[in-house]
């Protein structure tokens, strides 16, 4: 009996499985919730987790960052996809909070989702590529992560509105800043990644279309440059062409999904 009820508990951790709004943290009066996939066959599994975009503003667990869940999936990988606290309801740093508690979650919840903790990326496009950038250098102990994946990500917010000479909507959502003065660029140079380099830091993977218009390719091009000053690895997929966001990138014939899951394999091997 006993060997059938082992035969019967490893066949079913032997299919591929998606689970649904699995709350992981309670904040402010809210259930926050993931996604989680666990790939066919025996862990435990490399994993992923995902950070979507939406300017701070808007977005959620299936929106943005979808196009990355069937070739992780394919290619082996565990993961997981989170919402987080939205501006400007909630204001910086709950979403950066709110990933760090769902890295806390993942890796204590290892076991029942066939998680490798040592082999744990964190990826993130848009604004979710800021939060995963800044979450990356502040992360240690129980927050840290083997990978870090920023897709078109504003690094350097001090860059970020020099670049459009104003604040934007996103910026004034997610700070609560009306006018730029000394104040406001303090609050946007120690919300930024770039303030927080280290040569110790995660592998970092950078992709970026180098004809964005929200997010400017300079940024990927800058924080390569410092991270490399600094002794840090810092890769760079470039999209020839490529705008804000990899709905475009397919029409353009990229090959960055395959390029991402190789750099994933390599480092998380």
């Amino acid at each position: 009996m006993r060997h059938f009820l082992c035969l019967l508990l490893l066949a079913c951790t032997a299919r591929a499985e998606l689970k649904t709004d699995i709350a992981f943290t309670h904040v402010a009066g809210t259930n926050l919730t993931l996604d989680a996939f666990v790939p066919e066959g025996k862990g435990p599994f490399p994993t992923c987790i995902l950070v979507h975009g939406g300017g701070f503003t808007k977005g959620d667990k299936t929106s943005f960052i979808k196009p990355l869940f069937e070739p992780l999936g394919k290619a082996g990988f565990t993961w997981f996809t989170i919402n987080y606290r939205l501006a400007p309801e909630h204001r910086f740093p709950a979403n950066i909070e709110d990933t760090e508690a769902a890295i806390r979650w993942v890796k204590a919840h290892a076991q029942e989702y066939q998680v490798d903790p040592k082999r744990i990326a964190l990826i993130g496009e848009s604004a979710g590529g800021h939060i995963v950038s800044l979450v990356g250098v502040r992360a240690k102990g129980a927050t840290s992560v083997a990978a870090v994946v920023p897709i078109y990500a504003p690094h350097d917010l001090e860059l970020q509105v020099k670049a459009r000479n104003a604040l934007g909507p996103s910026m004034t959502a997610l700070f609560g800043l009306t006018e730029l003065n000394d104040a406001a660029w303090k609050t946007l140079r120690e919300a930024s990644s770039t303030s927080y380099l280290r040569k110790d830091l995660p592998p970092y993977l950078l992709i970026h279309g180098d004809k964005d218009a929200q997010v400017p390719y300079e940024q990927s091009v800058e924080f390569q440059k410092k991270m490399q000053a600094i002794g840090a690895r810092c890769d760079f997929i470039t999209i020839k062409d490529g705008g804000h966001g990899m709905g475009g990138w397919d029409k353009l014939g990229s090959d960055y999904r395959e390029q991402l899951v190789d750099w994933l394999k390599k480092t998380l091997k």
